[in-house]
């Protein structure tokens, strides 16, 4: 009896324990877990991002940080203090924006699947931000195989550092601007290739869609060595959100993000750099059609490449905006192509 008290004790202070090292932000109206929140620091450097249950790793916040921005559905939703965010639950007014509804059309049997809509993409070097981009995209799908057939950005824009370093074994100091690209949604017409041995799979049901959060870990317990580099501790995050209570097809699809984590380093470096890659794009029209020859532009991170300017939308993702507002003058729009 006294062992399983004790154990009981132990279990107990375990979970007060574990509880006490995460937060979790909810829904003010709802109370459902919000995924998908960034903790800007006062510096702009993101500092965290929930995850599908909403929960950020409070370890990852200081005192010395004082005030903290929280970002969610690519806008700013409160500005807290160290001691507001002294709680396990964060109740968040997340509808500060409208849900802009998406445009079904020419919704009749047809050969390919085409989806439309806004995206962004952008790097973080230990937490600050290295690389940003956006812009608009349509992805082609097999309407009978469900597969990714191409993509056509239709206009972007893309920022790089004003004054990287060439330092090659300074890894911090890079341009890390070639890592941006667009989302990758290969797999997200056929949910079932996420199913493997070393991925992990969890859901959600939320107020208004339905979430999937895929994660893979790679080189958690061993460093990988070439040309006096060491990579470590790889992870891959998506969060694909549907309609709710659809049938989580194609034609149901709400929004798609990306997280792609690596710790980089030289030999000569004491300490490995979190590289983070974020990409996000979120659904404005779908249709159908039996010809895949739409028009587009090359994706090339060098310039950007537009003919009006679609980030200015109140329904448009522009982080820059927010990123704008700490970093000033350190990233620089490339130059227009058009």
């Amino acid at each position: 009896m006294k062992k399983f008290h004790l154990l009981y004790l132990l279990f107990t202070l375990l979970s007060i324990f574990t509880h006490a090292q995460t937060i979790t932000f909810v829904s003010e109206k709802t109370g459902t877990p919000l995924p998908k929140v960034s903790v800007l620091g006062k510096n702009g450097n993101i500092l965290a991002f929930s995850d599908i249950n909403g929960k950020i790793d409070k370890q990852t916040l200081t005192p010395d940080q004082e005030k903290f921005q929280l970002v969610y559905n690519n806008f700013p939703v409160a500005t807290l203090s160290y001691s507001d965010l002294d709680q396990p639950v964060i109740k968040i007014n997340d509808q500060v924006k409208e849900i802009e509804t998406v445009i079904i059309k020419n919704n009749k049997p047809a050969k390919y699947i085409f989806i439309k809509g806004n995206f962004n993409s952008y790097v973080t070097v230990n937490n600050k931000l290295n690389a940003y981009a956006d812009g608009i995209i349509t992805y082609v799908f097999d309407n009978k195989t469900k597969k990714l057939k191409s993509s056509y950005v239709e206009q972007y824009r893309a920022y790089r550092l004003t004054d990287p370093q060439k330092e090659k074994k300074q890894v911090a100091s890079w341009d890390y601007g070639n890592s941006l690209d667009i989302p990758n949604m290969k797999k997200v017409g056929n949910p079932d290739e996420y199913k493997k041995k070393n991925i992990k799979i969890r859901e959600l049901k939320g107020a208004s869609k339905d979430e999937i959060e895929v994660t893979g870990e790679y080189l958690q317990q061993n460093e990988f060595a070439i040309f006096g580099f060491r990579f470590f501790d790889l992870k891959g995050i998506q969060n694909i959100a549907f309609e709710k209570n659809s049938q989580k097809t194609l034609k149901d699809l709400l929004e798609f993000n990306e997280l792609l984590y690596l710790k980089l380093k030289h030999k000569s470096e004491e300490k490995f750099n979190q590289i983070i890659n974020y990409q996000n794009f979120y659904t404005t029209e779908i249709s159908f059609g039996n010809e895949n020859n739409l028009d587009g532009v090359k994706f090339n991170k060098d310039y950007s490449n537009y003919t009006t300017h679609y980030w200015k939308e109140p329904s448009f993702p522009n982080m820059q905006t927010i990123f704008s507002s700490f970093f000033k003058d350190d990233l620089k729009e490339q130059q227009n192509k058009k």
